[in-house]
């Protein structure tokens, strides 16, 4: 055998050996993306539980832009409210501590009473 011979055989022996790993990687491969039971499955899942979140945060964020503006709403009232009642009593005091007019009576005349 001449030195030939021996690096070819050593080169099938390589190509064999990386047959037999393509092919167990090939396996492999196809268990990851089964759909039902593999790393496929899985990520289809979790695709269609960030969509489902995304959604959830989009409706919560939508909800609660709703109830602030709402809320902002509400506080406007209260504050245009507070304002009236304020000057309502403000008012009501104003007139209490205005002096009020004084009744005139009427004098009654004695009678004269004659001196003896």
């Amino acid at each position: 055998m001449t030195m030939d011979h021996i690096l070819q055989m050593a080169l099938l022996v390589a190509c064999v050996g990386l047959a037999l790993f393509c092919t167990s990687l090939t396996r492999r491969l196809r268990k990851l993306n089964d759909l039902e039971s593999g790393l496929g499955g899985a990520i289809a899942i979790m695709a269609a539980e960030v969509d489902r979140l995304e959604q959830a945060i989009r409706s919560a964020r939508d909800e609660a832009t709703a109830a602030s503006e709402l809320l902002a709403d509400e506080i406007e009232t209260a504050r245009r409210e507070r304002a009236i009642w304020d000057l309502r009593q403000r008012i009501g005091l104003a007139a209490d501590a205005a002096p009020k007019p004084q009744a005139t009576r009427r004098l009654r005349k004695r009678p004269e009473v004659a001196d003896v």
